[in-house]
């Protein structure tokens, strides 16, 4: 049995992790960097679930091979006594949605995956699948989407395999009840007819009919299905035929693009489920999803939130059965707003906000054993902690976490006093840790990459704080490289990050695209400002962003870069500006505004013109929240698509730009990029397309990724090295 870290020693292994010693620093040119190649080569921590009697732990981990382009999965268990662990599958091409059913010797565990098959690889969304914001966070592994992944359950004590469903189109989203008797599971049903099928006498007809809009979403095209939430009853361990919960309906559960297993989920008697659906007249405009519940044998439901206009999904019973929480956007149509944790009591239908008067999201709820507390996950000050709120103390929160991490927890154990819980920085990526629910402290479980990090010379991280144009303080991360001393004489060139979002905050992520390791690995210094926008200082910090996106969050973004160029170690002649999204919006506007402070940029996936971008993109309650509504609303709003399009400052173009956009993202789309690319030629700026025909909003396979990077450093080394 191991010993929990005291709190003490928790700070210093932070501070080890972030910052070099003395011999690292005089080793650090001698030492191995990190690579791109390198990126790929780490394990990815996928799924996890504790065992009902809290001693193991089981998790996948996903493995990339460079040469063959793909990946393949493998399911751990670890006995928590004593981190000791054993695979119980490996070489899977895809295993998802681990989850235990029975306790001992009787104990199973269910998955969801594909044994063996190739697989062409897209990414998942690792750190954060609350990334329905647009941060470019983690676009980590895939979904293998053009195969059919099927449920099975795995003897624990034998190893024994048996497939429970053998549906030709596969599942996703598998849950077993917790009588073990059912399993709930998600299945793309076709309700709508293609145009070979309205004219059969026309097979060969290449076209779509399109009525409504969200004909495309991210990052692709309507394949006249909608996911279906089903269950079947499990016989001698197989399913039986499966039932759909929501028969005609032509709509999602869960509801697109980024939404999980995690919008659905059993009482704990196993006789109903309440899940997630939006089912609106006007979808692109509109953020009104709604939490649902079924009787699964009856199939009767009930709309629980049907006169609250934002965002309600991501709905858990309580485990004594009382209550059941969800997570809550209060006004209509802002994708952004500030997430609640609502609690409805079963019995009496009475509904009361358990987060009201806090000035912070919630993000995931995680209930107590005695039903009494719930554990969440809110953004602080560039982190992600941990917090804990009483039933019988709303509003009133306790901070269970520390440090400069992001935390998010896996399972509670059965004694509410520790929970597995997952951990990243911008050094290292997500690793599984035991944490103390009481102390904050913490011991790592799953140390997926040490042989990776063994001698690798890694960055050192830095807090700084910038004063604003208007007095407000910018929290910022400065990544530093190896090795890199303050007042040796050398001087760096400098990297200014601009996030994406708009509203994402720039916290303790470990992207495998947007990787700060890597770029000062690479020997740049990065700053990364909290500009104004970003969650986690506050709400009015979170929507000052909103119609004002060429306004004082540009104005941050340049006083963090002009607090950075004045330092004596950096060269303020090779600066650049870099970033995706929202990010790239920002780097084509400082094109035309940044007054000769940058020598070079980089867009990737970039919004350029407005008005075009509005009669493009797909989910419009995003832009017509962010930008007031279509351009042509009326005068004032028309004013701000003038006055915060870059497309209008192209005259003051002339800083070298490299362009990077996928032909497959349908949310800012590839005529953005193409618009960019075809004024900075025009203008005779120096620049670059990286063109991507099969990637979208993300780059994807592990190829592309590396030759994304190799192009990101190249353009750099023009004018920054």
């Amino acid at each position: 049995m191991y010993n929990v870290m005291k709190l003490a020693l928790l700070v210093l292994l932070a501070a080890v992790s972030q910052q070099p010693t003395a011999a690292q620093e005089a080793t650090a040119t001698s030492a191995k960097q990190m690579t791109p190649e390198l990126l790929w080569e780490m394990g990815r921590l996928g799924e996890a679930t504790v065992s009902p009697d809290g001693t193991h732990v089981a998790y996948t981990v996903r493995r990339y091979v460079l040469a063959d382009n793909k990946g393949k999965s493998t399911l751990f268990l670890m006995k928590l006594s004593d981190g000791s662990k054993k695979a119980l599958l490996e070489g899977w091409s895809s295993i998802g949605s681990p989850q235990w059913v029975g306790e001992g010797e009787a104990a199973k565990l269910f998955i969801e995956g594909m044994e063996g098959k190739d697989d062409e690889e897209g990414e998942e969304e690792g750190e954060d699948k609350e990334a329905e914001s647009e941060t470019d966070e983690d676009d980590s592994d895939d979904e293998e989407a053009e195969e059919s992944p099927q449920a099975w359950s795995i003897d624990v004590a034998t190893g024994d395999l048996t497939q429970v469903t053998d549906l030709e189109d596969g599942i996703a989203n598998l849950k077993v009840s917790p009588t073990g008797q059912h399993i709930a599971y998600t299945q793309d049903i076709k309700l709508d007819k293609t145009v070979n099928e309205l004219y059969d006498d026309l097979p060969k007809a290449d076209a779509r009919i399109i009525d409504g809009l969200m004909y495309r979403h991210w990052n692709a095209w309507h394949d006249y299905k909608y996911s279906h939430l089903h269950t079947a009853k499990l016989t001698d361990g197989k399913a039986d035929e499966g039932k759909d919960l929501m028969e005609g309906i032509k709509a999602d559960c869960p509801v697109p693009p980024f939404g999980g297993s995690e919008q659905f989920n059993w009482s704990p008697d196993g006789k109903e489920i309440a899940y997630t659906l939006k089912d609106v007249p006007k979808w692109a405009e509109s953020t009104d999803s709604n939490v649902w519940t079924v009787n699964v044998e009856t199939g009767e439901t009930k709309n629980l939130t049907s006169k609250m206009p934002g965002y309600d999904r991501d709905p858990v019973y309580s485990p004594d059965g009382k209550w059941l929480a969800f997570q809550s956007m209060e006004r209509a149509s802002f994708e952004s707003d500030r997430n609640r944790i609502m609690l409805i009591e079963r019995a009496g239908g009475a509904m009361k906000e358990l987060t009201i008067g806090l000035d912070q999201n919630a993000n995931g709820i995680h209930w107590t054993p005695d039903s009494q507390k719930i554990a969440f996950a809110s953004e602080y000050r560039g982190t992600t902690q941990m917090f804990e709120i009483g039933l019988e103390s709303p509003g009133t929160k306790r901070q269970v976490t520390k440090g400069q991490f992001n935390w998010h927890i896996v399972d509670v154990l059965p004694d509410g006093k520790s929970a597995v819980a997952t951990r990243m920085n911008m050094i290292r990526p997500n690793e599984l840790t035991m944490l103390s629910m009481e102390s904050g402290e913490d011991k790592v479980l799953s140390h997926i990459n040490d042989d990776i990090y063994e001698g690798l010379a890694t960055p050192t991280i830095e807090e700084r704080f910038v004063t604003a144009t208007d007095g407000q303080q910018i929290q910022c991360w400065v990544a530093y490289p190896p090795g890199f001393k303050k007042d040796d004489g050398k001087k760096w060139p400098l990297l200014t990050y601009c996030q994406g979002g708009p509203q994402g905050q720039i916290g303790q992520w470990f992207s495998y695209r947007w990787n700060f390791h890597l770029m000062a690995a690479q020997g740049f210094v990065v700053v990364a400002p909290n500009r104004r926008g970003l969650p986690g200082f506050g709400r009015k910090w979170n929507d000052d962003i909103s119609g004002d996106w060429g306004g004082q969050a540009m104005k941050d973004i340049l006083s963090a870069t002009d607090a950075m160029m004045v330092e004596p170690y950096i060269n303020k002649d090779k600066v650049g500006a870099i970033g995706a999204s929202f990010g790239g919006y920002t780097v084509y506007w400082l094109m035309g505004n940044h007054v000769d402070r940058f020598k070079t940029m980089i867009a990737h996936c970039g919004v350029f013109n407005l008005e075009s971008m509005y009669g493009s993109t797909e989910e419009l309650f995003f832009v017509n929240w962010d930008l007031g509504g279509p351009y042509w609303k009326n005068d004032e709003v028309k004013n701000k698509y003038k006055q915060f399009s870059p497309h209008n400052f192209v005259k003051n173009w002339k800083t070298p730009l490299l362009v990077i956009h996928g032909q497959k993202d349908f949310r800012v789309p590839v005529t953005q990029g193409m618009e960019a690319f075809t004024a900075a030629q025009v203008n005779d700026v120096p620049s670059r397309f990286l063109y991507y025909p099969e990637e979208g909003h993300w780059v994807q396979s592990p190829q592309n990724g590396v030759l994304w990077h190799r192009v990101f450093f190249d353009w750099l080394a023009r004018e920054l090295k």
